[in-house]
């Protein structure tokens, strides 16, 4: 018993102690001459998707829930985004060349096929993101249609 309570103790000074190590929660600035939505002047109702669905971990728009703010889930929680935002960051569109474009909008159409983004176990937490079949289909003939136009 006398070893539990030794584990216990260390584990949560262990657990209180890196509390204390930051993580930078910091957005950088969007221009609406770079973001997606304001460039290809998508549509009120494309615009609420991806604002609930993709934004959080693909733009410089992350709103941090109150958990992201506890090691070491702070830590998972960043490191996603930092993830998304490079395969993805609609904040910085305008910055990205054609062929980066074409092929961002293309994996968006595959990943919503396929179900795979947002990622299942964020939905739980964010309800406005786990889209469905519908809304999954409007957003994918979006990109489709942007595609096909060539105005991205």
């Amino acid at each position: 018993m006398k070893t539990f309570k030794t584990i216990l103790y260390w584990f949560l000074v262990v657990i209180a102690a890196i509390q204390f190590i930051p993580i930078d929660r910091t957005n950088k600035p969007v221009k609406k001459s770079e973001n997606f939505v304001d460039v290809v002047n998508a549509p009120p109702k494309i615009r609420a998707f991806l604002k609930n669905a993709c934004y959080d971990c693909h733009s410089n728009e992350t709103i941090y829930p109150d958990y992201a703010f506890i090691a070491p889930i702070s830590w998972s929680i960043k490191h996603h985004i930092n993830e998304g935002r490079e395969h993805l960051n609609f904040s910085e569109w305008a910055t990205f060349n054609s062929d980066l474009k074409e092929s961002m909008l293309t994996n968006s159409i595959e990943e919503l096929d396929g179900k795979s983004m947002p990622m299942t176990a964020y939905i739980p937490y964010h309800p406005k993101a786990n889209l469905s079949n519908a809304q999954r289909k409007v957003l994918t003939s979006y990109f489709e249609k942007l595609l096909k136009s060539k105005k991205y």
